[in-house]
């Protein structure tokens, strides 16, 4: 992820410089604070690996941007504050606060840049909870504007294959893939397939789970056979009878009968 910021960054640092002598003159636009603060934050991060320090000169940066006016300038500055902010956060283990981080700034999930959401769904993903960014990343796909954006396609893809797969939520799945027009044929078809082997793989577990074995009569036998010898045998019968899954259920039953052994042996 470190690399992401550099690269992120890596356009900024030339604003400002000198013209060429074929360009007409014009007036550049000055480096503004965020712009130094965004490159103290990657060297921070990359160089330093003072990864505490860069989050805290991120948010510097966020704040001086409240007097800047909108345009895309600010808008890449913005992007590449966040980008940095996040590895921040992960090299920090303070994975499960980058979604709310970066909400912070842009209040709906809608207003996310694309990348922004891109690199929240790839880190919920890869630290296995990936519902923690379901309805973010559901209503970014949901609003129109984002629609007619080029990112939107590899998106819907990497929430299809990343966040509804994982969580089992198939049919969700299969109704994006076929009817979102952000879909190119090869790309449906390969989505489409995903999901067909998601969901293969969920009805073999399902049968296997139904497939466990039960206690044969000879079992039951057995078990009441060891029960006439001693209670205390039943648990250890029991354990070398029995399917390995419902083993730890015989030691609490063989603790119950330790003390109910014991209450009796006082009783009488």
């Amino acid at each position: 992820m470190k690399n992401d910021a550099s690269t992120s960054a890596a356009p900024l640092k030339g604003l400002g410089g000198p013209l060429r002598s074929s360009e007409p003159a014009r007036v550049l636009p000055s480096m503004s604070p965020a712009v130094h603060l965004l490159e103290e934050a990657s060297d921070l991060l990359v160089v330093h690996l003072d990864f505490h320090a860069a989050l805290e000169t991120c948010e510097r940066a966020w704040e001086s941007l409240a007097e800047e006016p909108a345009n895309s300038t600010v808008v890449e500055v913005k992007c590449s504050l966040c980008v940095v902010g996040i590895q921040a956060l992960a090299e920090m283990n303070r994975w499960r606060e980058v979604l709310s981080w970066v909400l912070q700034y842009y209040q709906d999930p809608e207003k996310l840049p694309p990348k922004v959401l891109e690199l929240c769904i790839l880190l919920y993903s890869k630290m296995q909870d990936p519902g923690a960014v379901l309805a973010a990343v559901d209503a970014w796909l949901q609003d129109p504007d984002n629609q007619g954006l080029p990112e939107y396609g590899s998106l819907a893809e990497l929430y299809v294959l990343r966040v509804l797969l994982p969580l089992g939520r198939l049919s969700e799945a299969e109704g994006l893939a076929v009817g979102s027009a952000a879909f190119g044929e090869e790309q449906r078809e390969e989505v489409l397939q995903a999901i067909r082997t998601a969901r293969q793989q969920s009805t073999k577990e399902h049968l296997s789970s139904q497939e466990q074995p039960k206690p044969s009569q000879e079992e039951y036998f057995s078990l009441w056979t060891c029960w006439d010898h001693s209670p205390f045998l039943l648990a250890d019968c029991w354990f070398q009878e029995w399917p390995v899954a419902a083993r730890p259920l015989t030691f609490a039953l063989g603790r119950f009968l330790l003390l109910w052994s014991n209450t009796m042996d006082k009783a009488f």
